[in-house]
């Protein structure tokens, strides 16, 4: 086989072994990814249509009802200045799951690249590289995101921004690492060969080659960048009052946990639902991009 012939075939392989539907229909038989990808499009259809629902105003404040039990008036109650709860959720919704999405969406945009720059040119960029992603990695994932949002300063953007880049070097390190192990099959150096760029090699034949477990990883650290939203907003340095967010939301109750327990009780159950709905995925994505797997 010439060297041509061999960059050809490589990557009809590699997609005939993750054809999408192939994928799909894996993915399908897997009980546990239906149900987490069930909570999760819940979730973000309530997200998205919560302008469009009959719901009061999540700010709307009402002395009257102040730390109300659920009932037909308010389905999950209210809270301390009497504001309904189950509307507080669902508009809360769009910003636990938008600082998920863009969270890790920051982090893969600007990680992959450094890890397929890393992997590739290996030397002295790579050492570079490399050293700096460990000593990110040597402090602990959530104490950054305090440091960088108290740093940035409250508000939900900068929250996000904080969350990826400390989540960032979790895809510098597995990109790289996947980039080592696929740089060195016979279809890439037959690309080499025959004269091919780097930029093409990298674009063409590496990169759709590592991006099964980047999207694995990054489904299961949509997971934790929504806890890590969570925790800011609960310290203050995430979403702002009077904006609804979980984990707002939380902080809130955290005063009032024996005369209204529901107003924790629901938020927390939202942020665990949508936390196992997301690793439920992630581990069915694993098994349905596996190569390996019959």
């Amino acid at each position: 086989m010439t060297a041509i012939d061999q960059v050809a075939a490589a990557p009809i392989t590699s997609a005939e072994q993750r054809s999408p539907s192939r994928a799909w229909r894996k993915l399908k038989a897997n009980k546990g990814a239906l149900v987490g990808l069930t909570i999760i499009a819940f979730f973000a259809i309530l997200a998205i249509i919560a302008p469009l629902l009959p719901l009061p105003d999540p700010n709307a404040t009402s002395w009257s009802t102040i730390r109300k039990a659920p009932s037909a008036a308010h389905w999950l109650g209210t809270d301390d200045i009497g504001r309904d709860i189950l509307s507080r959720m669902i508009w809360g919704a769009q910003a636990s799951l938008m600082a998920g999405v863009f969270s890790v969406a920051i982090a893969v945009f600007v990680g992959v690249p450094f890890g397929l720059i890393s992997g590739y040119f290996g030397g002295w960029i790579d050492m570079i590289i490399s050293r700096i992603t460990e000593a990110f990695l040597a402090m602990p994932f959530l104490i950054t995101a305090i440091a960088l949002a108290a740093f940035l300063g409250p508000s939900l953007s900068n929250a996000m921004i904080a969350i990826g880049l400390s989540a960032m070097p979790i895809f510098v390190r597995l990109t790289r690492g996947q980039v080592l192990a696929v740089k060195t099959e016979e279809y890439i150096e037959g690309a080499r060969s025959i004269g091919l760029r780097h930029f093409s090699i990298i674009t063409r034949y590496i990169l759709p080659n590592v991006f099964a477990p980047i999207l694995v990883q990054a489904t299961l650290t949509i997971a934790t960048a929504i806890i890590a939203e969570a925790s800011l907003s609960f310290l203050g340095l995430g979403q702002q009052p009077p904006a609804p967010s979980w984990g707002s939301m939380l902080n809130v109750a955290k005063n009032f946990l024996s005369q209204a327990p529901w107003m924790a009780m629901w938020p927390g159950i939202a942020i665990f639902l949508v936390v196992i709905g997301f690793n439920l995925l992630g581990d069915g994505l694993r098994d349905a991009l596996d190569p390996r797997e019959a």
